[in-house]
């Protein structure tokens, strides 16, 4: 009897061990992950300071973000932050990941260094040089536009241009990080599909269309899909640069998030602009992979 219990309780501890091996990633995922993800959603149905009892107002905030001007501000500088990103970010970086492929540039380990700095240098040091650089009276831009008979812009200072003052930093800052991306699939393309192009007779622009671009679709995807994620949450580059003005014209979704949860302590308010943000990167991205047919290789 004895060695039958001690056999059941043998079996028993070999079918829970697996689970106690892996059950600290799924505890700390639940406390880290899960538990603030619906305490927000539950936040973003309520109305809290921070201090006190909530107030719960149903989807009063979603209504409210409806119309609010300030919200449409911010989700359009937003959307014009996604657009402009991919745009810039998708075509520079893929040139210049050809380019450094290519047997026309010499010294590559140089240029490959120099173009991915951007990326491991501090966004606040680099604000503050766009900053010097953005100056209407001495900034580097206006000397170059003066030195070719130009009035001087002011970039920072004017609600039409503070927008592409942050893109100028956005596009230092990432393109190179893209071009590592497309660098590392271009690598991974056979050099004998090129050779066998070139026996048929193919131009270099026919061999960029049939052979580059199709075999780097999943890096194009991947790198669709991570730069508008990004450029949904962007925060540091405007904040920084032009603190979301002049007038609010450079205010992203993520600036009115934490001036609406930090600065005017409308917690409810914020936690609800959260939850559009996530909704947009999620159904987005969903879009885009479904549409490029991402991952399809993957499932077969």
């Amino acid at each position: 009897m004895l060695k039958n219990i001690a056999c059941l309780w043998q079996n028993k501890q070999h079918r829970i061990a697996p689970y106690l091996f892996i059950s600290p990633f799924y505890i700390l995922f639940a406390v880290f992950m899960v538990y603030p993800l619906c305490f927000g959603l539950y936040l973003s149905l309520h109305e809290w300071s921070g201090i006190g009892e909530m107030t719960y107002v149903g989807l009063g905030n979603y209504v409210n973000l409806l119309k609010d001007p300030d919200f449409h501000l911010a989700f359009s500088n937003t959307l014009w932050y996604m657009g402009a990103s991919l745009v810039i970010n998708l075509v520079f970086s893929l040139l210049l990941a050809v380019l450094l492929n290519s047997a026309l540039i010499k010294a590559k380990k140089l240029f490959r260094t120099i173009y991915f700095v951007p990326i491991v240098t501090s966004v606040v040091a680099a604000a503050i040089v766009f900053t010097l650089f953005y100056d209407r009276d001495y900034g580097l831009f206006n000397v170059l536009f003066m030195a070719l008979g130009r009035k001087p812009l002011d970039w920072l200072g004017s609600t039409s241009l503070s927008k592409l003052a942050v893109i100028g930093l956005i596009a230092w800052r990432w393109t190179g990080f893209n071009m590592v991306y497309f660098l590392a699939g271009l690598q991974s393309i056979p050099r004998s599909l090129y050779e066998a192009a070139v026996v048929d007779g193919a131009s270099p622009l026919q061999s960029f269309l049939k052979i580059t671009l199709p075999l780097l679709k999943p890096v194009i995807l991947f790198v669709v899909v991570i730069t508008l994620i990004g450029s949904i949450q962007i925060f540091d580059e405007p904040y920084i640069l032009t603190g979301g003005g002049p007038a609010d014209s450079s205010m992203s979704l993520v600036i009115y998030l934490f001036r609406t949860g930090m600065e005017y302590l409308n917690l409810g308010y914020a936690a609800a602009i959260g939850f559009i943000i996530f909704g947009m990167t999620f159904i987005l991205s969903w879009i885009q992979i479904n549409l490029m047919g991402g991952f399809e290789g993957e499932k077969s």
